[in-house]
């Protein structure tokens, strides 16, 4: 990496950085005021929970929980436990949110990152199939393909790849994230972390497949048209070195802005993946909290998911920086 690439990477990150602060404020904001138009709250579950309540027990669970304080002292509390790193304590379970989400997070991230990686992979290979193949057989094959996964809802996905993979033919689990009891080890407990990842992240990737493959095509085919391309076939460089470093190059621009576009869609996408394969991630945790009315927990994950679509979209302006030269900070 030269001085020069280094210097713009590093404006990138700084200018994308600043304007992530009023886009974080104003999320935090947001979200709570959100919450607070919800009906219910944590105290009318456990009430629910425990088959009767007494007025006097519903005043003094509001008033544990901080329930009872008008909505201003509510955001004030709110806004001084993230200024002190702290997201509050679920009424629900009586833990730090923090320690939840910390106990959560890894399971969601890993299945997020596989699930995005094997669809830009899959996606960019079958997008230069049909951008190199335009008109063909394999160009219409594929482009069928790429429609009916669009088509196709993700749990729908899930549970047909359920029936198939683990119920008829037994090759891989049906669910969890690993295997409840064995005590693995060392590689016996990567390749069965992995034999449960596969089905969630091919039902999770399914519909970003179609989207990155079509995108691919369609940007592979623009870019082929333009002088640089054609000065590069002129000189008699090979028709794969022109395509993989002049075409694909600059036609994975726009697909990693769609990438990042839609990392907070795959984000939400997750809670129900998680629900179809039991996968112990924050999808599940959310709407456990729903359901409980722990909105204390509810707007940690909110937050947080805030903050990995703004990293997301941060390290996005970063490759394209690195991609393309010709893209200046201001």
């Amino acid at each position: 990496m030269t001085q020069q690439t280094a210097r713009r990477l590093a404006l990138t990150f700084k200018r994308t950085a600043w304007q992530a602060v009023p886009t974080v404020i104003g999320v935090i904001i947001l979200n709570f005021f959100l919450m607070q138009l919800v009906p219910g709250d944590a105290a009318d579950v456990i009430a629910a929970e425990s088959g009767s309540a007494t007025a006097e027990t519903m005043a003094q669970l509001r008033t544990h929980f901080g329930l009872d304080l008008p909505v201003l002292h509510q955001l004030g509390a709110y806004l001084s436990n993230l200024a002190n790193f702290s997201l509050g304590v679920s009424p629900r379970h009586n833990v730090p949110v923090l320690e939840l989400i910390g106990g959560r997070l890894g399971a969601t991230m890993l299945l997020m990152i596989t699930a995005l990686g094997l669809a830009l992979l899959i996606g960019i290979v079958l997008g230069s199939l049909m951008a190199t193949n335009v008109g063909r057989w394999v160009d219409r094959v594929l482009s069928v393909l790429a429609l009916v996964l669009y088509s196709t809802p993700g749990f729908w996905l899930g549970l047909m790849a359920i029936v198939l993979f683990a119920v008829k033919l037994g090759w891989l689990p049906t669910g969890g994230n690993v295997t409840i009891g064995a005590d693995l080890h060392g590689w016996a407990y990567l390749r069965d972390a992995a034999a449960h990842l596969v089905l969630p992240a091919l039902a999770m990737s399914g519909f970003f497949i179609a989207i990155f493959s079509r995108l691919t095509r369609a940007s592979m085919l623009e870019v082929s048209r333009q002088d640089h391309v054609r000065t590069a076939q002129a000189k008699g460089l090979a028709p794969l070195k022109v395509t993989l470093h002049h075409v694909l190059r600059n036609a994975l621009i726009p697909v990693t802005t769609v990438a990042g576009m839609h990392f907070g869609t795959l984000l939400g996408g997750s809670v129900v993946v998680e629900v179809v394969f039991s996968w112990p991630g924050l999808g599940r945790l959310a709407l456990e909290s729903v359901l409980a009315r722990d909105y204390t927990t509810l707007l940690g994950i909110l937050f947080l998911s805030s903050l990995l679509v703004i990293l997301a979209n941060m390290l996005v302006d970063l490759l394209h920086a690195w991609l393309d030269p010709r893209i200046q900070v201001r």
